[in-house]
C-alpha cells in the first residue's frame, strides 16, 4: 500500500503548489496540502510553546529567523497529522521539491521494509559518505549515513519516528534540518537516505521563503558555530551515525 503523503505550502506561494500538485497528478497514494505555518499568525503563547530562545542560545550559533520557526512548526504539524491517523508512515515534501522518475517505486519499496526504521531521506548531497548500504528497488540503495545530511525537501516518516521527534523537539532551539542531524537525542531516531536521491529541487528553490537576507556572522557567532560543528562531529562518533534496515 502506497502511504499518503502531505506537501508544505504557503498560502501566499500559489507557483510552488501548482508546479508540485501537477507533478504529485501521478502520485499513488493520498495527497494532501499541509499549509505552511507563518510564524507571525502564532500568537505568543503558542511561539513560546514551540520556540526556546533559551535553548537556542544553548545549542544553536544564532537566533532563528521567522522563517526557520515556521518551517520547523509546519513539520512539527505533518508528524502531529500522522498521529492522528491510522496510517503507519508518511510521506513528507516541502512545496520545492521536484520527484524524479523513481520516486514511485522508492516509496513503494520503502513501505514494504521489514526492518524497523523512523525516517528515511529522500535526497541528500549529491556525495554521501555512508555507513552501510543495502539494495531497495532497482538501482537505489537503502543507506546508512556516516554523517546525517541537513536536507528536508523530502522524507518518509513512521509512526515511531513521528512519536520521537515530538517527544523531544518541542520547544526546539535549532532550524528543523539541523535537528535531525543530531538524532541521538532523539531516543535513538533512525535515519536512513536513498541513494541516488528521489527527488530534487526545483528551480523556485533558489528563492526561499525562509531567508530574508544573509549577514557576515559576529566572531562570537563564528566561534558558537564552531562549537555546534564540533559537538556534531563528538555526537556522531560517540553514538554512530545511522542505521540502515538489513
Amino acid at each position: 500500500m502506497t502511504p499518503p503523503l502531505v506537501f508544505i505550502n504557503l498560502d501566499r506561494d500559489a507557483e510552488r503548489r501548482a508546479r508540485i500538485e501537477k507533478q504529485l497528478q501521478w502520485y499513488e497514494g493520498k495527497v494532501q496540502r499541509l499549509p505552511a505555518c507563518w510564524w507571525r499568525d502564532l500568537s505568543p503563547a503558542e511561539q513560546d510553546r514551540l520556540y526556546s530562545r533559551s535553548l537556542n542560545e544553548a545549542v544553536y550559533y544564532k537566533p532563528l529567523v521567522d522563517g526557520e520557526k515556521g518551517c520547523y512548526a509546519s513539520h512539527l504539524t505533518a508528524w502531529e497529522r500522522l498521529l492522528a491517523s491510522d496510517d503507519e508512515m508518511m510521506v513528507v515534501l516541502e512545496d520545492d521539491a521536484l520527484l524524479l522518475p523513481q520516486f514511485n517505486d522508492v516509496i513503494r519499496a520503502i513501505a514494504r521494509l521489514d526492518e524497523p526504521w523512523d525516517m528515511v531521506k529522500l535526497i541528500g548531497r549529491s556525495r554521501e559518505k555512508v555507513q552501510s548500504q543495502t539494495s531497495l528497488v532497482g538501482s537505489t540503495r537503502l543507506v546508512s549515513y556516516s554523517r546525517v545530511p541537513s536536507m528536508t525537501s523530502g522524507y518518509v516518516v513512521s509512526r515511531s519516528g513521528a512519536a520521537k521527534l515530538l517527544a523531544h523537539r518541542r520547544p526546539f532551539g535549532r532550524p528543523v534540518d539541523v535537528d535531525l542531524r543530531f538524532w541521538w537525542e532523539c531516543g535513538d531516531l533512525r535515519i536512513c537516505g536513498v541513494v541516488p536521491a528521489a527527488i530534487g529541487l526545483d528551480e523556485t528553490s533558489a528563492s526561499s521563503s525562509i531567508w530574508s537576507g544573509s549577514e557576515a556572522p559576529a566572531l562570537s557567532q563564528r566561534w558558537r558555530k564552531f562549537k555546534m560543528k564540533w559537538s556534531l562531529t563528538v555526537g556522531v562518533w560517540r553514538h554512530r551515525a545511522g542505521r540502515a534496515p538489513r
